[in-house]
């Protein structure tokens, strides 16, 4: 059930308790850096999808290591929302303090809580206000916290979040963010169908992102069917300008020229592609995940109009 948002901004933490975990109230922020800055009032609307790769001890890639360089890497780019994949409560609580007080997150465990990988969506508080948002799980039951029947290695998730955009005259739109299954092919084609049957439910009169890590390349899978039969479009084709492609996931290797793009950002039609790229930000050959992330500068179109006769 979606959930309003009118009294607090601290929504990360409100979802999480949606599953009757509490959390600390503490804020970590440090001060501002670049993400601070004054942006000019006719920017796009920037989106990120990011799978994270979850944090963890183990070098060379310890997320003591990888840390600085997503700060930096974010800070840079200032994207407007993130679809983030992988991220753990701890983690998010980092990436939130490193780009300051502007930005907050949505999201929750996919074992409920704290516990476990999130599919969070972090936003800029300066441009964008949530209204309200909801968690799914990608199963036959997708209301059930954690459910997992499509023999998913892993149970899987969805977060969807309805933004009012401050800077493009209170449009509003949807972001539904998730992450498929590494393993199975069955559940990532059922996953694909409860996707695309959940933004057709969200109707036609507000326009929807969907960013996420879907494990299997562009144009070679019938998830990626499903997803464009239901009427979703691919920013990366739409776009009016794209970067050079790569593949996205790259294991810490350098990153392949043309390979796979397993990572997308969707939309429904009337929604604007300026610019699409896949980021291979490696300062020093240091990258901040195993993936990398794709980006689009999208202005969502406005609200369709039923047919008259």
């Amino acid at each position: 059930m979606p959930h309003p948002s009118h009294v607090t901004r601290r929504l990360g933490l409100k979802a999480a308790l949606t599953a009757s975990v509490a959390l600390p109230l503490a804020s970590t922020a440090l001060p501002p850096g670049p993400a601070s800055a004054k942006e000019r009032p006719d920017r796009p609307l920037e989106v990120m999808s990011f799978n994270l790769r979850f944090a963890s001890a183990a070098e060379p890639h310890s997320w003591a290591v990888r840390r600085p360089v997503m700060r930096d890497l974010l800070r840079r780019e200032r994207p407007h929302v993130i679809g983030t994949q992988e991220g753990l409560y701890p983690q998010l609580r980092d990436i939130e303090a490193d780009l300051g007080p502007a930005y907050d997150w949505i999201g929750t465990g996919r074992e409920g809580g704290s516990r476990d990988e999130f599919t969070a969506v972090l936003y800029d508080t300066r441009r964008l206000v949530p209204l309200e948002y909801d968690h799914f799980w990608l199963s036959d039951t997708p209301d059930v916290i954690a459910s997992n029947t499509w023999g998913n290695a892993f149970v899987r998730m969805a977060t969807r979040v309805r933004f009012r955009d401050l800077r493009a005259g209170g449009r509003e739109f949807h972001v539904l963010n998730t992450h498929l299954d590494n393993a199975s092919q069955y559940a990532r084609e059922r996953a694909a169908a409860l996707i695309a049957d959940r933004v057709g439910g969200l109707g036609r009169s507000v326009p929807v992102v969907v960013t996420g890590d879907f494990n299997v390349a562009a144009h070679e899978n019938p998830v990626y069917d499903t997803l464009l039969g239901a009427g979703l479009v691919d920013t990366w084709e739409a776009a009016a300008e794209r970067g050079e492609p790569y593949g996205t996931f790259h294991g810490y290797r350098p990153p392949v020229p043309g390979g796979p793009r397993i990572d997308w950002i969707l939309a429904t039609p009337g929604v604007t592609v300026h610019r699409a790229s896949v980021n291979t930000f490696a300062p020093a050959g240091r990258f901040p995940s195993d993936h990398l992330p794709v980006q689009a500068a999208l202005t969502p179109g406005p609200p369709e109009t039923p047919a008259t006769t």
